[in-house]
């Protein structure tokens, strides 16, 4: 739950009975997540008719909830961790790195400390000691993200001036981003550029959505298609992708509400398996692969551009797919 959230007393309808006491919490209180409610109770910070309860508690309907405080999570800081890297570019200011899938960028701040290992900044504080405070603690060297799914191209700080600079370079739309994606279904045009704002969705905390736009933030995805496929596992497109705007999941939401959902992304309504004449196809992540970035040096200007050529375990997937 936020911080600034005030002591809240709720009643159960009966219309709750049977739910689990921290899934209904979740969907009465708006702005919390299932893992911090789950953390307030196990801090004694709700109480179900003056008693602490389980998380799993069922309801019955008619219970008085009180939430008495917020929860109380230790400062994290991210630490260096030996972990391999793929640095395409170095240099005093700046580095580029090759991200593989399943690897997080950074921590959230919600994490414990086991939830604070594996990510790319602690791989980054290993392999170059000092990054760019800006970010904070948590996130040193960090100027934009790339999902936990989506491997490729990103590019981080060493320094503060860089830092400025570069996240100057994302916000005003300069930096230029293209990604490589495969979706279910074929394209109905050649090429076209959604627009419509993104939001948390406020079901489903884990998933952004495009429902209820005027609630959210801008976002720009352009599409084209570079190959139409069609095999024994179906329709699909294989799309360059370049995005203006870099909201949470943008590419990944975007085309899911077109009806058309990145391979792999069952967040957003790929199937696991694909069914074909024999063994079902199954990916395991994301189809979904930052190729190229370009952008301005920050001390001397020159422009740089770094391309990265599909990860193998993509390569293989399209393959079959195309039979």
């Amino acid at each position: 739950m936020a911080q600034s959230s005030p002591i809240k007393t709720l009643n159960v309808p009966g219309s709750a009975a049977g739910q689990r006491l921290d899934q209904w919490l979740v969907s009465e209180l708006a702005s919390a997540s299932r893992v911090r409610m789950q953390q307030l109770i196990a801090q004694g910070k709700v109480l179900v008719n003056g008693n602490p309860p389980k998380p799993s508690l069922r309801l019955r309907g008619g219970e008085q909830i009180v939430v008495t405080g917020r929860v109380e999570l230790q400062p994290l800081r991210a630490f260096a961790e030996e972990i391999p890297l793929d640095v395409v570019y170095e240099d005093a200011d700046l580095a580029v790195i090759n991200k593989p899938a399943g690897m997080t960028v950074h921590a959230g701040s919600g994490k414990d400390e086991a939830g604070s290992k594996g990510t790319l900044v602690n791989a980054l504080l290993h392999r170059f000691g000092a990054l760019s405070a800006m970010g904070g603690e948590l996130r040193p060297g960090i100027v934009h993200r790339l999902d936990k799914e989506t491997s490729g191209l990103i590019v981080v700080a060493k320094n503060d001036f860089a830092h400025r600079d570069l996240a100057k370079q994302f916000a005003a739309r300069q930096v230029k981003k293209t990604y490589l994606a495969l979706v279910h279904g074929w394209m109905t045009k050649a090429q076209g550029t959604i627009r419509a704002a993104i939001r948390r969705d406020p079901v489903r905390r884990a998933r952004m959505t495009t429902r209820g736009s005027r609630l959210g933030r801008a976002a720009i995805t352009h599409w084209k298609v570079l190959k139409r496929i069609e095999g024994e596992y179906g329709k699909f497109s294989l799309l360059e992708v370049q995005i203006e705007t870099g909201r949470t999941h943008q590419i990944r939401v975007h085309l899911s509400s077109i009806a058309h959902p990145v391979a792999g992304d069952t967040l957003y309504g790929a199937p696991r398996k694909i069914n074909g004449y024999g063994e079902p196809a199954s990916l395991g992540r994301n189809f979904l692969h930052a190729a190229a970035i370009q952008f301005l040096h920050p001390t001397n200007r020159k422009t740089l551009a770094f391309e990265q050529p599909l990860p193998g375990e993509l390569e293989t997937f399209l393959r079959r797919i195309e039979g």
